[in-house]
């Protein structure tokens, strides 16, 4: 079947000054930043909220796997939405979604309460963190867009930075309490709004005969529902092998090949599957689930780290964090300039996934009596991984594509990076509350406590609630098992160095869209034929060589070869 056919064409980007990139920016980075806000504001008082809602340690995990959860599955969803309709406007949707989630959650009795109003939250969460890229991918040029990042990492880092201290100092004040650190977000998503109506100018792409691929969308939301719950649930409520796990893996396993089959054969698929067939799309898909894995699931639990483990108060807990978000911070700026001098992205992306690697396993070596310098040190490399390679990741991918694919070819990177950050937390939640019962137990067991007096040690997070005796047990067996979990992390990382070595050398391109497939054919034909081509920088510039084949058709072969001499790669 045939893809719809375009009415109106995507108009050329015109040459527009800094100034005015930065004011069309300025919305964007209000709505990045309430984004990331919203997970970074709870890092740090979350055993502050699960204790005071009286959770245990497998709803402190979910809080955290629901919002990721519903902004995994959607995020494809999402980005193929941006490909067909008005960007700026789904932003604004996407907002409204957040906003009424924060309200919700803030409002929330039990921890059930929230963990379900955290879900419908990242629905909206889905939708900032990947449209905020598509709609920059839109306005600046690959080449160009690595500067930019450094803005991009700015705003990471002053979220991540600002997000714990800011969440500490709630919980830590009495007039306000845990309530609002759902509440904060919403007024700077509403200026968020406001700044986005005044400052986005951005054309929209009509065409006839639009179809939404929603069988797709949902086969691809229930498959990866339904195994991340099987993930959060495995050897807790139920064994490794049983007819839970059987019926569980088997579904999520059919229904997500039932997905490939569906967006085989859609004409608007959610996922496209030429463009994750692409050599450099398919590593920065393995990459990104490693990043994801690793980061996501090893910092969400430094803060329950700092709190539980060494008894900090959840303001210090976040001024403890500072050392891997200036990490964020210097990296992402310094690659991104670098990036946008040189126009290569490989070696940056290969040096921090190899960083990342490294800050892990150093952190794989603490316990409940490390000294807080080193703590501070391996955070610091963990934080420059994370700068070198996230967002880095995504702009490989969108060099490879049109301008009409940007939405989904985002979104597809950020998909699977959410995916393995879900699934990270649900695994490393679920090997640390193992580790942490085992370990209260065997520790009650030496002291001569019995089960009667320890409070529910094992179950509960409210160490208020417990005798002094068991506080210090239970914060011993915090601060020893967070060790292990890095550790772990630091193996799912090394996938991340390998998928990124494999990368071929990438150009990052100069124009804001693909070179048309017939003009790069007959411009590199004109190379064959001895005639010098007028346009072979944009030929050279497009991605990978090797990716050409996907992009230009039957003569890409002939495009390659006269390209490749000049590529310099």
């Amino acid at each position: 079947m045939s893809a719809p056919t375009t009415t109106t064409a995507a108009p050329a980007a015109e040459p527009t000054d800094r100034r005015r990139t930065l004011e069309a920016l300025s919305g964007l980075l209000l709505v990045l930043f309430v984004a990331m806000l919203s997970s970074t504001v709870v890092s740090t008082a979350l055993p502050k909220i699960i204790g005071a809602l009286d959770g245990s340690q497998t709803q402190y995990t979910w809080v955290v796997t629901a919002t990721l959860l519903t902004a995994t599955a959607t995020t494809p969803i999402w980005g193929k939405l941006a490909d067909l309709f008005n960007k700026k406007t789904l932003v604004q949707v996407a907002i409204v979604i957040f906003v009424l989630g924060s309200i919700v959650s803030g409002l929330s009795r039990n921890a059930g309460q929230l963990i379900t109003a955290r879900a419908f939250q990242g629905i909206g969460v889905g939708g900032l963190q990947a449209l905020v890229q598509v709609v920059i991918a839109a306005m600046i040029p690959p080449r160009e867009r690595g500067r930019y990042n450094g803005y991009l990492g700015a705003v990471m880092a002053v979220a991540t930075v600002g997000g714990p201290l800011l969440g500490g100092v709630i919980v830590d004040t009495p007039w306000l309490g845990w309530r609002w650190c759902f509440f904060v977000g919403v007024p700077i998503a509403i200026v968020a709004m406001i700044v986005l109506q005044a400052t986005l100018r951005l054309a929209t792409v009509r065409r006839e005969n639009v179809k939404i691929d929603y069988l797709g969308a949902a086969l691809i939301a229930a498959g990866v529902s339904l195994m991340l719950v099987w993930i959060s649930f495995v050897d807790n409520s139920f064994g490794w092998v049983s007819w839970q796990t059987g019926l569980m893996v088997c579904g999520s396993l059919a229904l997500l090949a039932l997905a490939v089959l569906v967006e085989s054969r859609a004409a608007e698929p959610v996922v496209p599957l030429d463009i994750v067939r692409r050599r450099t799309t398919a590593l920065a898909i393995l990459a990104s689930l490693a990043v994801g894995m690793a980061m996501f699931g090893g910092a969400v639990f430094l803060g329950q780290y700092f709190q539980i483990g060494r008894g900090y108060t959840p303001t210090e807990a976040g001024l403890l964090t500072i050392p891997m978000m200036a990490g964020v911070l210097g990296s992402s700026i310094i690659a991104g300039r670098l990036i946008t001098r040189s126009g290569r992205i490989k070696p940056y992306i290969v040096t921090g996934s190899v960083v990342l690697v490294a800050g892990f396993l150093l952190l794989g070596t603490i316990d409940h009596q490390t000294s807080l310098v080193f703590v501070g040190a391996a955070m610091l490399l963990v934080g420059v991984g994370v700068g070198m390679t996230m967002q880095n990741l995504v702009l490989a991918v969108q060099n490879t594509v049109p301008l009409r694919d940007i939405g989904a070819a985002s979104s597809t990177i950020a998909f699977f990076r959410s995916l393995g950050g879900t699934v990270g937390v649900s695994v490393l939640g679920a090997i640390l509350a193992r580790r942490v019962t085992d370990q209260i137990n065997h520790d009650l067991s030496a002291a001569g406590v019995p089960a009667s007096a320890s409070g529910n040690a094992s179950g509960s997070l409210n160490l208020n609630a417990l005798p002094d005796a068991v506080q210090h047990i239970v914060r011993n067996a915090y601060g020893d098992a967070t060790g292990h979990i890095f550790l772990v992390s630091a193996a799912i990382a090394l996938v991340g160095v390998i998928a990124a070595a494999l990368f071929r050398p990438i150009i990052l391109r100069s124009s804001l869209d693909l070179p048309d497939a017939g003009h790069s054919t007959a411009t590199a034909a004109g190379a064959v034929d001895g005639a010098p081509p007028t346009d072979l920088a944009d030929v050279t510039d497009v991605t990978d060589l090797d990716d050409l084949d996907d992009l230009d058709g039957p003569g890409s072969r002939t495009t390659r070869s006269a390209a490749r001499p000049s590529s310099g790669s």
